[in-house]
């Protein structure tokens, strides 16, 4: 029973380890020859996607996505 408890503690420190070593040295979202202009325009352009999916969301959960079908006549 021990020694599991010791291999599972190790295990979870060794993924510990290497979450560390990858948010520190890991993968950077600037492209290699992003100028300041660019990163910019990349970061505004997501935040507006990032934006534009919130809304729909919102608007399927409240159903302001589509017409209400509870009635026969046209609502303007």
């Amino acid at each position: 029973m021990k020694s599991s408890y010791n291999f599972i503690c190790k295990v979870v420190l060794a993924l510990m380890l290497c979450v560390l070593v990858f948010l520190y040295f890991g993968c950077s979202t600037k492209q290699l020859g992003e100028t300041k202009a660019e990163t910019r325009r990349r970061h505004k352009r997501v935040l507006h996607t990032n934006q534009q999916e919130l809304m729909r969301d919102l608007d399927k959960v409240l159903q302001l996505d589509k017409p209400s079908k509870l009635t026969d006549r046209r609502i303007p």
